[in-house]
């Protein structure tokens, strides 16, 4: 069976990483099933309407490589894809419930609402107080008339009291509800715009979604949908139902929140979001250094598990192997020290030739001159050291400028005399090189420790903090062949007078 699905964000801010997943899951039944992957916008709510956020979702799904089939941004054979286009749709099937009895106008004021909720705890717009409200089923039908005229209505659902609705969801099997824990939701709003119940349902059943993939804090919502597709005689054609977990903060219990991912420093939207209103920018995984096939491998593993031991999966790899059996119940902890091995591996696996790339946009933006050769030299030698492109960086520093200053710990430690004269000769030896590369360099450390009775490995650490001004950084003679013999030797005389005073 082709499966069509759909994700449908609200344009209300920044795509939550947790949104992304959604995304992904829809995105691998699709193709897995050589079905069709649908971007519906949820607009209805204007005044949660944020200018610029559907242009964020879209380019978020493009880096993460989700593509759409159809929807917003593509177009296709349902058209309009954004739900504040298709009010006059909903309009029609919101009167077919009003006439089939299913569906009824409510005229309560804001304060008329409060007031119930006021006099009794937990009081909720259902088979027990509807008929205390102003509605069209408590007015008479004069008065009913007159108050439709004026305009300022909403059109809530009937829900009977009495009944079991029982839902089959994919991932938490039979999910059975009284109706009389259910409220008559709101399906138009004094607007005129329809509210997610109604919309969703007419959508998913017009579009002729066959599985709603969505995040387990849309279950409380299901059972009205169900209503819904029976009042309107569409049950056989209702869709599989599946309400993924919650993505769990990584310390204690609760889900994930913008808030934990500021305290704990890492991102929680896939790419920079700059919030309107107040300006703020947050940081996404794109700019923080995070690969699209490491963040998709990651989340697709935050809930859902394969059945074997395999971890590192292609996009290909996972439409192969995904089930929507295998999606847990339970909340998924984001742990994003997993998240960076991922980013590890990803990063470590690309050629040179790609690394060399992220090093030389690194230097142009710092305005330092990088050949292309010397960065393919740089990138050779760090590329186990690195978790995020710009390590390249952070890390390359010590190539393009020597150390203003020296761990004093490390000289304390490692400056001594005989390092001292090892480096003096060595100094004087590499200064005559005219093309030093790794093993040469190796040659005539050894021999200069040699001429002065020392072991090579007890100068060794007194050449790293000379070079680069502490105790660790990558193999030694691979970076003294990328400095030159020139500035090698220039480094050693620098270093030379100034700690062989301290170190005397």
């Amino acid at each position: 069976m082709k499966a069509r699905v759909r994700f449908a964000p609200s344009p209300t801010g920044a795509l939550h990483i947790g949104g992304v997943r959604t995304a992904l899951y829809n995105f691998l039944l699709a193709r897995q099933t050589g079905g069709t992957m649908i971007l519906r916008i949820e607009d209805t709510d204007q005044n949660r309407y944020v200018p610029g956020a559907e242009e964020y979702i879209l380019e978020s799904l493009a880096w993460a490589g989700i593509q759409i089939d159809e929807g917003v941004g593509v177009g296709g054979p349902h058209a309009p894809y954004r739900q504040s286009e298709r009010r006059e749709i909903y309009q029609q099937f919101a009167k077919q419930l009003v006439e089939s009895g299913h569906a009824y106008f409510a005229f309560d004021t804001e304060e008329e609402l409060e007031a119930m909720r006021s006099q009794t705890p937990n009081a909720q717009y259902d088979g027990s107080t509807r008929r205390q409200m102003r509605n069209s089923l408590s007015l008479p039908a004069e008065e009913t008339a007159r108050l439709l005229e004026s305009g300022s209505y909403v059109i809530r659902l009937l829900v009977e009291p009495g009944e079991e609705i029982i839902l089959q969801d994919i991932i938490r099997g039979e999910v059975r509800v009284q109706s009389s824990q259910l409220d008559d939701k709101v399906l138009m709003k004094s607007d005129g715009m329809p509210t997610y119940h109604l919309a969703n349902v007419i959508d998913d059943y017009l579009m002729r979604i066959t599985h709603v993939i969505r995040g387990e804090e849309w279950l409380p919502s299901a059972p009205h949908h169900v209503l819904l597709y029976r009042y309107f005689g569409w049950e056989k054609e209702m869709p599989r139902f599946a309400h993924l977990p919650l993505l769990l903060k990584p310390d204690g219990n609760g889900k994930l929140s913008k808030r934990d991912a500021d305290r704990m420093g890492f991102p929680i939207f896939p790419l920079n979001w700059r919030d309107p209103k107040s300006g703020d920018v947050s940081k996404g995984f794109r700019e923080n250094g995070y690969l699209p096939a490491a963040v998709i491998n990651f989340l697709a593993l935050l809930g859902w598990n394969p059945g074997t031991t395999q971890e590192l999966f292609s996009m290909e790899e996972l439409i192969q192997a995904f089930s929507l059996d295998r999606v847990n119940k339970a909340g998924a902890k984001f742990d994003i020290h997993k998240a960076q091995w991922f980013n590890q591996h990803y990063l470590r696996a690309l050629p040179n030739e790609q690394l060399a790339g992220f090093l030389l946009e690194e230097t142009r933006k710092a305005n330092v001159t990088c050949t292309e050769e010397k960065a393919l030299q740089i990138v050779a030698v760090l590329r186990e050291r690195v978790t995020f492109p710009q390590d390249f960086w952070h890390l390359g520093q010590l190539f393009f400028s020597p150390p203003s200053q020296f761990d004093p710990e490390a000289v304390s430690k490692r400056w001594t005399a005989d390092s001292t004269r090892v480096l003096v000769a060595f100094q004087k030896a590499v200064s005559e090189s005219k093309g030093l590369t790794a093993e040469e360099a190796k040659s005539l450390f050894e021999a200069a420790a040699s001429s002065q009775g020392v072991k090579p490995g007890s100068a060794l650490a007194a050449l790293r903090i000379a070079l680069t001004g502490g105790m660790s950084g990558p193999d030694l003679m691979q970076t003294m062949a990328i400095l030159g013999g020139a500035e090698t030797a220039s480094r050693l005389h620098h270093a030379l007078g100034v700690l062989s005073v301290k170190g005397s």
